[in-house]
């Protein structure tokens, strides 16, 4: 599965209608936002060092190059960027290997996207190796299109992520709903001129213009996100 596709997927849709669906991976669809501060401490343990309780807030949800970057800079580790990814990324794969948690009403909302044939797209920040084994758990068919962190030159909080998506499936952005679980997600989403829902998982997240909180998937179906394009008209 690739982040790419050809060509922009026409579709004929009504002009405020919704267009297409995007969704952010860990944290959102799936429960691993612990897994990855899981790796972290158990990875910076093993190079003697011990990770600040308070640093989760401040690497959750972002790219991998600047929460390990955070992570040597607050620790002093002697460890490069590079040899820190791959660490991280093979201990968190072995952890998802063990089986990947969904996220309460995850698993009924792709079916109901997938049974109104919604164009959907996955758009995560974690490496396209790391997508690709949640994905298989998930279900390849629920998703028309993925976009992974390191196949885009400047990933979340940057829009680029969610414009390449929009791109992808002849969608605009703001005919799209996305949902996500931070607030660097939220961020990009917001800068491509999505509407978001956010569902926070490890810190708050406040409603704004353009954008619904709501505490849980279970709350949110097919008429929910067509709510939030119309009531933006």
């Amino acid at each position: 599965m690739t982040s790419t596709v050809p060509a922009a997927i026409t579709r004929v849709a009504d002009g405020s209608a919704l267009q297409a669906v995007f969704l952010d991976m860990d944290g959102t669809l799936v429960d691993t936002e612990g897994f990855w501060w899981d790796a972290e401490r158990e990875v910076f343990a093993d190079l003697g060092h011990a990770l600040d309780e308070s640093w989760r807030d401040v690497v959750v949800g972002g790219p991998m190059t600047r929460s390990a970057g955070f992570l040597i800079e607050a620790t002093g580790a002697d460890i490069t960027l590079a040899e820190l990814t791959v660490l991280l990324n093979e201990r968190f794969e072995e952890r998802i290997t063990r089986g990947v948690p969904m996220m309460p009403g995850a698993a009924r909302l792709l079916s109901e996207l997938a049974a109104h044939n919604i164009p959907t797209a996955l758009v995560s920040a974690s490496h396209r190796r790391i997508i690709d084994k949640i994905v298989h758990s998930l279900g390849p068919s629920n998703f028309a299109l993925t976009v992974a962190g390191d196949e885009v030159a400047r990933t979340k909080p940057h829009p680029d992520p969610y414009l390449i998506a929009a791109g992808g499936l002849g969608a605009d952005p703001a005919r799209c709903a996305v949902v996500e679980d931070t607030a660097t997600g939220v961020a990009a989403a917001e800068a491509a001129g999505c509407r978001v829902v956010a569902v926070p998982s490890v810190a708050p997240i406040a409603a704004a213009a353009g954008r619904v909180v709501v505490d849980s998937l279970e709350e949110v179906d097919l008429a929910f996100l067509r709510t939030l394009i119309t009531r933006m008209n």
